[in-house]
């Protein structure tokens, strides 16, 4: 049986979602075949663990004093690979063997949005050799930051709205040249954004320019990146999910949000599903999604090429936006990290939540041992020269003081 140790909540505004999907996935997971661990990180960056957080029950009223829950981290050491306590009698941070709290055999990223979505978490888990089930570094940060997930998407020749960015200080300084700016290069209505940021949290749609100040004012306040993107007319929201590692992709059944005629808020996502739902799983939706089989399969192939592109992992699920008409097809944005891991765009394949599970964790341990046969060392030979005394010389770009 493997250890798996479960990341959720965060110093994010997506606190509360992430405890959402890592419940329901703790809920769902095989248990005759692995052994969850809770890692809940608190909204001021403190991490915790014990068998009271395996509940949601323990977040109606979280007390990190109450009895069982115990104060976790884990070390940057490649070689060790497990989840430490603190050790509150300060009897020596090193004496692991007085504040071990279990090996981790493998980690779920259950994480939503800043600091755990975008490679902060992940870069972690990389240095501490721990597979972990979400996409590494590069695609969780790039798919993270809006503005440079679709410059990335034009330099491969993929279709987004047109779009206009700029930072929070140049707005509050030249209020007036960026309005005029983004009136010049697109029209109304038009979606504000902050580039950094998920589950439709500080998205406003501008139908004039008051509405524009005003919906730039709301996003400012939850990042310094600001983006505001064309919008169309009768938008369709199209979604579809890829799942694998490497060439070993596969794509989803699409689905369309209900109410994707108007943008979804995130009551609209997460707090209209009824007294027992909650997450992406309770949104109102059409699976499959009520389009011709050429742009079905027009997506289902565009995001294959998306999560290659992205040398992404696990499971994701990329947005799109249709023209009323279905003529006209824009790519939106990739989740690394989907309410409750698009788990119902899999259902309808076979692939059980249990199921998709497991092939997350296997595809982790896969990613890790990939990356295992890559040579970490290579002998240059430039500190043995530098120690004779090449830096008399200037060898090596070394200048006579041993400055570069």
């Amino acid at each position: 049986m493997l250890n798996v140790a479960v990341f959720f909540g965060g110093k994010t505004v997506e606190h509360d979602v992430s405890i959402v999907t890592a419940q329901q996935l703790i809920q769902n997971i095989d248990r005759s075949k692995f052994n969850p661990i809770a890692v809940y990180i608190t909204r001021d960056g403190d991490w915790f663990s014990g068998e009271k957080l395996l509940s949601i029950d323990a977040f109606k009223s979280f007390n990190k004093a109450d009895a069982g829950i115990t104060r976790v981290y884990i070390p940057a050491n490649t070689k060790v690979k497990q989840l430490y306590r603190f050790n509150a009698e300060k009897k020596g941070l090193f004496k692991k063997e007085n504040i071990v709290y279990a090996k981790i055999d493998a980690a779920i990223i259950a994480m939503h949005g800043l600091n755990g979505e975008d490679g902060t978490l992940q870069g972690l888990l990389e240095l501490a050799d721990i597979p972990f089930t979400s996409c590494g570094v590069l695609g969780s940060a790039a798919g993270m930051d809006k503005i440079l997930m679709k410059a990335a998407y034009i330099g491969a020749g993929f279709p987004v709205l047109p779009y206009v960015y700029f930072n929070r200080d140049a707005f509050e300084k030249n209020q007036d040249e960026i309005i005029k700016s983004c009136e010049e290069k697109l029209t109304y209505p038009m979606f504000v954004k902050p580039s950094n940021l998920g589950s439709s949290i500080g998205i406003s749609k501008a139908k004039d320019r008051e509405g524009l100040i005003e919906a730039i004012t709301v996003a400012s306040q939850y990042d310094r990146r600001i983006l505001v993107e064309q919008g169309i007319d009768k938008p369709k929201e199209i979604n579809c999910s890829a799942l694998g590692f490497g060439d070993e992709v596969s794509a989803s059944v699409c689905e369309m949000p209900a109410s994707s005629d108007e943008f979804l808020t995130f009551s609209d996502k997460y707090l209209n599903g009824g007294k027992n739902q909650a997450g992406m799983e309770a949104l109102a939706r059409r699976i499959p999604a009520p389009i011709p089989d050429e742009m079905t399969q027009r997506i289902q192939q565009m995001t294959k090429d998306i999560f290659k592109l992205m040398d992404c992992k696990g499971v994701v699920r990329i947005d799109y936006i249709c023209s009323g008409d279905l003529k006209e097809l824009y790519v939106n944005e990739i989740n690394t990290i989907p309410g409750s891991f698009a788990f119902y765009l899999w259902e309808p394949l076979g692939i059980s939540y249990d199921k998709l599970i497991e092939k997350l964790i296997d595809f982790a341990i896969k990613a890790n041992n990939e990356k295992k046969k890559n040579n970490f060392a290579f002998d240059s030979e430039i500190i043995a020269g530098f120690a004779k005394g090449s830096q008399k010389s200037g060898k090596f770009g070394f200048s006579k003081r041993g400055k570069l």
